[in-house]
């Protein structure tokens, strides 16, 4: 257990560089707090986080038997998330060209509390950073000495608590904000930083090595 508490923190600053980097998660948090309130959106960041867990049990349960017998599979799931978030990249650049890049907040949110929930739920769910991180980043952090099944779903806590509390804290100043969150100019500017994190990710999943 030493070894794995070794890694949280490393682990819990890219989970935190996910969280950050303004994508369908943060848009989905944004959108309800301008128009759903405070407290739906709170519940959405439950049901966002309890996408994460679903995402890491699946891939405890899937990949620590396949990845501890073959190096030559990591490597395949590694490249095909390097492509994914390659095109995810350019799909959100593209989008610059639009008045308010991706970051359009008109579609209807979720006020009840339960539906909230779900939408939540359902965003991470889709979401290919989000599963791209929990089946080729989160293993390459498990520690040789520490059981992969295991290790890969005690992080996924973490990084649910850290994205919980990211988009906790930025529910609490999405009220100042939205002024500056109306201008086309301030939505195309995270539409940029979107993409560009989303390319780092990319990148830094490229660069890792097998367990």
């Amino acid at each position: 257990m030493l070894e794995l508490f070794k890694v949280i923190p490393a682990f819990a600053l890219t989970a935190l560089l996910l969280a950050v980097v303004p994508g369908q998660g943060v848009a989905m948090v944004l959108r309800q707090s301008l128009v759903g309130g405070r407290r739906a959106a709170f519940y959405s960041v439950l049901g966002n986080a309890s996408g994460l867990l679903v995402w890491g049990a699946l891939s405890s349960i899937g990949l620590s038997a396949v990845f501890a017998k073959s190096h030559f599979a990591f490597s395949v799931l590694k490249y095909c998330g390097v492509a994914f978030l390659t095109i995810l990249s350019i799909q959100t650049l593209w989008q610059l060209r639009k008045e308010f890049g991706k970051f359009d907040f008109d579609s209807a949110a979720k006020t009840k509390l339960g539906p909230a929930y779900r939408l939540g739920l359902i965003t991470n769910l889709t979401n290919v950073k989000a599963a791209v991180f929990a089946v080729a980043f989160i293993p390459s952090f498990v520690p040789k000495t520490f059981s992969l099944g295991l290790g890969i779903f005690l992080l996924a806590c973490v990084q649910a608590t850290v994205s919980t509390l990211w988009y906790s804290s930025l529910i609490a100043v999405v009220d100042r904000a939205s002024v500056y969150l109306a201008r086309p100019t301030v939505r195309r500017a995270l539409t940029a930083i979107s993409a560009l994190g989303i390319m780092v990710l990319a990148i830094g999943l490229a660069l890792t090595s097998p367990r």
